[in-house]
């Protein structure tokens, strides 16, 4: 599918007062005016090869296809991007857009940190002030990515209201963005008012792109499935975006069940919330009792929002793709298994479809085959993870 007016079917939108809509109004012009730009896309280009490192692997996971005894699976490796995130492809196309526009500032929100990251050293890269959003919870359990944004020159501003996550993040960067005027809001995810989802979607897109034509080149085929992490749903549309016309293709994204599907114990809004408003976009979402953005809690600081992307509520209601969950304990027996049998830690966000990919593997025949976006590497999670370990919130898995 491809949508260009803004919706994708009854998704997406500008829901924000007419100050607002002026801005993205010029955002969207300049987009739509860049976006098949030879030197633009050039330019773009060259940064992700010679800045970001693209293209990344796609690796076969030998070691655990072996043990789990069905379906290959192979890893799109975004944890081996410049940062260890592939947060980078948006940063690099949303700051080269900037300039273009004349911004002097650039204001992000970030959750577990990774597109504050990528956001920090692109503005770093490129001489833009920067200053980022994160939820004061946040920022406690990802210390070391807060201190990564600031050696690079960004401010990094806690957020304090509600629960303190990636909600009110996005929040409070978007009242600054409205204050200062002037400033470009570089928003990491696929979601928010029109033209964010379609953007983000294009400059992810390049995951999709190399991961059909590795597939393709290394097994001759189609894979079966492709599997990624949701939580606003960048990485998935990314990687989604490069099998969307092939109808042989599921498309599975996996959503947090934290601690459980009680209210306020999980971030799972496709599979468990309904159609709302929020964020100036119209989308799937999870309600507290008087309809607004409910409680949400996931051990991934990149995937506890009570929203998600339009372009995957429009998929699960046209069925081109499925919505699934993994709980906190999946997630992180899937981040020790990887880590043991293959040597490589994944993010907890990326852990969450490697769970569902271990469950799924050892039903399907031997010569199937499965794409799992691996969005990020683990080096952030692991003092977390040790901690919850040591507290008996969690278990070490045994193989």
């Amino acid at each position: 599918m491809r949508q260009f007016s803004g919706f994708f079917g009854p998704y997406g939108g500008q829901f924000v007062p007419e100050p607002v809509k002026s801005m993205l109004d010029e955002l969207d012009h300049a987009f739509q005016k860049y976006r098949n730009d030879p030197e633009f896309f050039d330019e773009y280009q060259y940064y992700l090869r010679q800045y970001a490192g693209r293209p990344n692997p796609l690796y076969f996971c030998a070691n655990l296809t072996r043990h789990l005894g069905g379906a290959k699976i192979y890893l799109k490796r975004e944890d081996l991007n410049h940062l260890g995130a592939h947060k980078i492809n948006n940063t690099i196309g949303q700051i080269l857009l900037a300039k273009r526009m004349g911004k002097k500032k650039i204001i992000a929100e970030t959750g577990a940190g990774q597109h504050g990251v990528a956001t920090a050293a692109t503005a770093a890269l490129m001489g833009m002030e920067c200053t980022i959003y994160m939820g004061a919870v946040d920022v406690e359990r990802q210390r070391l990515n807060v201190f990564r944004m600031e050696m690079m020159g960004a401010r990094v501003v806690p957020a304090q209201s509600g629960q303190k996550t990636l909600k009110e993040a996005v929040d409070e960067a978007i009242e600054a963005w409205v204050r200062e005027g002037d400033a470009f809001y570089l928003l990491g995810s696929a979601v928010g008012p029109h033209p964010y989802p379609l953007m983000v979607r294009e400059f992810q897109a390049v995951v999709g792109r190399e991961a059909r034509e590795q597939i393709l080149a290394q097994e001759g085929r189609l894979p079966d499935a492709c599997i990624a992490c949701v939580g606003g749903g960048s990485n998935a549309i990314g990687l989604f975006s490069g099998f969307m016309d092939d109808t042989e293709v599921r498309l599975i994204g996996v959503e947090p069940a934290g601690r459980g599907l009680e209210y306020g114990q999980h971030a799972a809004t496709l599979c468990l919330g309904e159609p709302g408003t929020m964020h100036g976009f119209y989308s799937y979402m999870l309600k507290d009792a008087s309809g607004g953005p409910a409680e949400v809690y996931s051990i991934s600081a990149g995937l506890d929002y009570p929203s998600v992307g339009p372009e995957h509520a429009y998929l699960k209601d046209s069925g081109r793709a499925q919505y699934v969950y993994a709980s906190d304990q999946e997630a992180v027996d899937a981040f020790f298994l990887l880590s043991r049998l293959e040597g490589i830690i994944p993010a907890l966000e990326s852990a969450h479809a490697l769970a569902h990919a271990v469950a799924v593997a050892p039903t399907l025949p031997r010569d199937a085959v499965l794409v799992v976006n691996l969005s990020g590497r683990g080096d952030k999670d692991v003092e977390q993870v040790e901690r919850l370990v040591r507290q008996g919130e969690l278990r070490i898995p045994s193989l």
